[in-house]
Formats: structure tokens, sequence, C-alpha cells
């Protein structure tokens, strides 16, 4: 009888971790991701130009667009020349654009970009996804006079 209560709460526990996984798969970038999506964005400027990357980093629903996982390009000015969230923001210098917590995280990025070439960087900013502002950890890698950039939310 024991054994039988526990086959039955074994087999009732295993039923209930298709769903928990398919959760998790369906959740935010990882790491990894971000780093490979940036990658693939620097090989894309590199065999198509400048003008066809930023439209297609730009482009709604595009191959640069994954979830919460966009691409960012930023001339080391602090200008933003393509934007995989907010297209309003193209043509913008937002170099004293700060978080929520006062950092200056556009000018932190491309002075990280100009002195290390790739890194990671951590800030708050605000989830597509959700539209909330969450802790936001940016893979960047540099290119040229610019930095691409795409990010995860913790």
């Amino acid at each position: 009888m024991r054994m039988s209560c526990l086959r039955i709460a074994l087999v009732t526990a295993l039923g209930a971790l298709p769903p928990l996984v398919a959760l998790a798969a369906d959740g935010g970038a990882t790491e990894a991701e971000a780093v490979a999506m940036v990658k693939k964005g620097v090989a894309f400027i590199k065999a198509n130009g400048h003008d066809k990357a930023y439209a297609e980093f730009s482009a709604k629903g595009g191959q640069f667009t994954d979830r919460d996982l966009y691409l960012v390009a930023y001339g080391l000015d602090g200008t933003v020349r393509a934007h995989g969230a907010n297209t309003k923001m193209v043509g913008k210098n937002l170099l004293d654009l700060k978080d929520v917590d006062g950092k200056a995280f556009v000018k932190e990025r491309v002075e990280m970009a100009a002195a290390k070439g790739s890194f990671w960087q951590d800030y708050k900013f605000t989830n597509p996804e959700n539209k909330k502002i969450e802790p936001k950890r940016m893979y960047c890698e540099k290119y040229e006079d610019m930095a691409i950039c795409g990010g995860i939310y913790k």
C-alpha cells in the first residue's frame, strides 16, 4: 500500500514537470543567447554594411529580436544608430542618459567599449516585454567606431 502511494505521488510529480520546463523555456533570454546575438550582429554588419545592419537591428520581429533580447548600436559618441526595441531613439545622443539609480550607463558603455572591446555591463532599464524597470545585464562588443550590444533582464 505504501509503495502504491509513493508511485502515485511520483507519477503526479513527474506529470507536473513538463509545464514547469515549458515555463522556463518561455522565459527571458540567457547570457549565452545575448553573446551569440551580438556576435551575429557584428558578422551581419561586416557582411552587409552599416545601413542594412542598422535597419535590420531596428526591425520589429526581425532576426535580431528574440523575446526580451534585441540589439542596440551606439556610436562611441553616445548616438544611437539602431535600436531593436525603440526606433524613436535612433539618431539621439544618449550619453547623459541615466538609469533610475543615477548611473550614466550609456556614457559608461561607450567608455568601456573604447577601453575593453567586449564586456558585460549592469544597470536598470525598462523590459519591453512587461514594461517594468528591471536589472539588466548588457553584453557589448566594439566594432569600428561603435558598440553593438544585446542584453538580458535578470
